[in-house]
């Protein structure tokens, strides 16, 4: 049977290589891999869909899949995931030592529908009491100007959004043009060690353990998206694709496992893995739905309550159906 061809793009994945380079096959199909940057994958499938199956920042997902009739679905395979009580960078002159001190301040992000900000500021609404309405946001490119939304959104009432496109949230926090900047990756400004730029959380690492022991809540940044149009007419991709995803991942779980070889240059990277492994159970980054669920509950509510999603979606609609039922031997 001649199988079945898919475009797929993504980022250079340890987790992805072996199913990329072909050490892992998904069973019918076989695939041209691009890689093209980050960003620039997220802007072509949202604007273009270049590809037939596309890494894709969950919050933007989340926009396209709510819409009426989608034209894409997702599967359970976990592309990117990060805490990010690390992503708050504040300005020391604004004197903000606990979340709470947030209220009444200006706390700038990329975008709106940035999956790192969307987390945090769900956790600040949830658990801190810092609603949406008791800050003014703002919008700028970390540290190049001139980035912009890439879906629409429907902000909730009260919700003050300044856009800027002059400038970079790095140079707007160490001039104190803003109180705090809401990034997955450090502003160019901490980097390179602003007197008055620091985290809100320098002690992050046991924030974030002592929160996903909690919560279970292990927070996905970017999924695995793919046009439905295919699924319409081959059902079966969906269960070829994600096995061999998960294959891959097991595998590269496997290397870094491994006590016996330097695979990595890093010392003591195995210790950590090992200990990683054990803290979340057996797998420090599930793939399916069931492992995920508390994640994607916690999520697809922060995205309708932020005005990114176009209705509050449940879990079951946002995966193939034939994703819902695990098969166990």
């Amino acid at each position: 049977m001649k199988k079945l061809h898919l475009t797929i793009a993504t980022e250079d994945y340890d987790h992805f290589r072996d199913f990329r380079t072909g050490a892992v096959q998904a069973e019918g199909i076989e695939h041209t891999w691009l890689m093209p940057e980050l960003h620039e994958i997220f802007a072509r499938f949202t604007f273009n869909r270049e590809w037939d199956v596309s890494e894709l920042s969950f919050a933007k997902f989340s926009t396209q899949v709510t819409r009426k009739d989608p034209d894409i679905i997702a599967l359970p395979v976990v592309c990117s995931r990060h805490f990010r009580f690390s992503a708050f960078y504040v300005n020391r002159n604004s004197k903000i030592k606990t979340p709470a001190d947030l209220k009444g301040k200006t706390i700038g992000s990329p975008e709106w529908a940035h999956t790192a900000a969307v987390y945090m500021r769900g956790w600040l609404s949830d658990e801190q009491g810092v609603k949406l309405t008791d800050v003014h946001w703002y919008q700028a490119g970390t540290n190049q100007a001139g980035r912009t939304e890439k879906v629409e959104l429907s902000l909730p009432n009260g919700v003050k959004l300044t856009r800027r496109d002059d400038t970079t949230l790095s140079d707007m926090l160490a001039k104190g043009e803003i109180d705090c900047a809401l990034v997955a990756r450090p502003p160019d400004c901490f980097i390179k060690g602003h007197p008055d730029v620091v985290r809100l959380f320098p002690d992050f690492l046991e924030m974030e353990e002592k929160y996903y022991a909690r919560t279970k809540v292990w927070p996905i940044m970017h999924v695995i998206a793919m046009k439905r149009a295919i699924l319409d007419q081959y059902p079966w991709v969906a269960g070829s694709l994600y096995n061999a995803f998960n294959e891959s991942k097991n595998r590269a779980h496997s290397r870094m496992f491994e006590q016996s070889v330097s695979r990595y240059p890093l010392p003591w990277l195995t210790v950590y893995a090992r200990r990683m492994r054990d803290l979340f159970g057996g797998d420090p980054f599930p793939f399916g739905i069931e492992e995920n669920r508390p994640t994607l509950e916690q999520f697809l509510r922060y995205v309708h309550e932020q005005g990114i999603a176009h209705r509050h979606a449940k879990v079951e609609e946002i995966f193939p159906k034939g994703m819902m039922v695990e098969a166990r031997t």
